[in-house]
């Protein structure tokens, strides 16, 4: 089974969900997002995954959401995405993904059901 997590080492909601990964015999492919951020295409296949639009993938308390105008209703999916993609802090995390399927590691217990 291939499994990837979309890492914040800096995250303890992320440190826990890859323990959790790996205590169950796993090693996930580790992408620390903050220096790889995924591309566009990627994003989409993600939120596909997980059913979300990109707002509810946002990290809306940071100080570069509402400093970079991301609180305004009439930007476009595509607008937000290329945001995330510029400023990959934004991005919820930790992501998983496996068997074809995404799970948001909060909790860190919620990425079980994909594995």
């Amino acid at each position: 089974m291939s499994v990837k997590i979309f890492h914040n080492p800096r995250c303890s909601k992320s440190r826990e969900t890859l323990k959790l990964i790996q205590d169950k015999g796993i090693q996930p492919e580790v992408i620390e997002y903050l220096k790889h951020p995924p591309t566009t295409a990627e994003l989409q296949d993600i939120l596909h995954k997980l059913g979300l639009k990109p707002r509810e993938l946002m990290r809306t308390k940071e100080d570069e959401y509402k400093e970079n105008g991301l609180d305004d209703p009439s930007l476009s999916d595509i607008e937000l995405i290329a945001a995330m993609i510029r400023i990959p802090k934004l991005i919820e995390r930790p992501i998983v993904l496996a068997n074809d399927k995404a799970a948001i590691g909060r909790p860190p217990e919620s990425v079980l059901a994909i594995l």
